[in-house]
């Protein structure tokens, strides 16, 4: 058995090694053609060409982690078909190779794409996206999601705020930033406007730069009275850490598993809607365990007979199986968001479908030999 095994490992391995590098070629060859064109735009600002293979090269592990599950699924598919069309997996079944163990040792090889999933899309994506939006900051200005920017909430004991923060700088400084005051009867209460804004060492609160602050004294209208003063700097105490405020500005899907937690954390505790970060979080945790439904669905190819030449449309059919699995755990995640689906049942429930159509297939074909 542990020939069988180093035999479909060393096949597989090398297979889903060898997809992953098309497409990774191809997907860095899209990424070039449109950085090209942002180098012509942007020439001089010193963004250059090395720049951009630099930032080219620092999107692949994104690009790795969207498709190990369809490059694994392909690969092995072309694997097991191999080795119907050449007779060798009758033999490897003559040998003892049952249904049963094959699907055990294809469940061992899948959890070794899952924990390279894992940690490919935990901590070398993230960190590595992050690092190329910076870069191209560096360069072709700041980091922002549109002219409203983004806002945060901070709840404290005697007062809320809600934050707007315009961009972020490729050091981290902030602009733009609006702080609204409201006491825990709703009442405005100060508004504050900074051009700039930074983190102290500790995450314990932002230093401001070039303030003005408007305050309210009173809530009747016979008594209101405007207090509007400018300040070069002044020191906020908050709880918003870096994280957030770039969580906020960055796409939730390109953040860690820890992040996303922490981030819905503090949505609850502010009292903001976290459905969203919910579902990316969920289908973090649900989506390297796709690389498990990837490899029973290429199990049943093991079982079918091919004649010469026809392994290419049942290789062909693994990519469109793989496509419509991506499509439909994107799919899912928007109708989840707009339904308000349980957060866990979106994000598992593609995963669990192709479950139960593989091992349909598989029994139908086992029963039927």
């Amino acid at each position: 058995m542990k020939t069988i095994r180093r035999l479909i490992y060393g096949e597989t391995l090398t297979a889903v090694a060898f997809v992953s590098l098309g497409f990774l070629a191809l997907f860095s060859f899209f990424d070039f053609a449109e950085e090209i064109q942002s180098v012509a735009r942007t020439s001089a600002s010193g963004y250059g060409l090395v720049n951009a293979l630099t930032f080219v090269a620092l999107l692949i592990p994104s690009h790795l982690y969207e498709l190990l599950p369809i490059t694994v699924l392909i690969g092995t598919i072309f694997v097991m078909a191999r080795l119907a069309q050449s007779s060798e997996y009758t033999i490897l079944r003559t040998s003892g190779l049952g249904p049963g163990r094959a699907l055990k040792i294809l469940l061992t090889l899948g959890l070794g794409f899952v924990l390279l999933t894992f940690v490919i899309g935990d901590y070398v994506a993230p960190v590595a996206d992050r690092t190329a939006q910076l870069l191209k900051a560096r360069y072709q200005g700041n980091i922002t999601v549109g002219q409203t920017g983004v806002w945060l909430k901070e709840r404290q004991p005697y007062a809320q705020y809600s934050v707007n923060v315009g961009a972020m700088d490729s050091d981290g400084r902030m602009r733009a930033v609006r702080i609204f005051e409201f006491d825990n009867q709703g009442f405005f209460r100060s508004m504050m406007q900074a051009q700039t804004a930074s983190f102290d060492q500790n995450n314990a609160a932002w230093n401001l730069s070039h303030v003005q602050r408007t305050e309210f004294s009173a809530h009747d209208s016979n008594s209101a009275k405007i207090d509007r003063r400018k300040i070069d700097d002044f020191r906020w105490p908050n709880q918003i850490s870096a994280e957030m405020v770039a969580a906020a500005l960055l796409k939730p899907e390109r953040m860690s598993t820890i992040d996303l937690f922490e981030y819905i954390g503090h949505l609850d505790a502010n009292a903001q809607s976290a459905q969203r970060y919910e579902i990316e979080f969920w289908k973090k945790v649900f989506y390297p365990l796709s690389c498990l439904v990837m490899v029973v669905l290429a199990l049943p190819f093991a079982y079918l007979h091919f004649r010469s030449g026809s392994i290419a449309s049942y290789v062909f059919g693994g990519v469109m199986a793989g496509i419509s699995f991506f499509l439909l755990n994107n799919v899912f995640g928007y109708v989840g968001n707009l339904q308000n689906w349980q957060p866990w049942l979106t994000a598992a429930l593609p995963g669990l479908i192709y479950s139960v159509l593989s091992l349909t297939a598989l029994g139908w074909l086992v029963l039927r030999r």
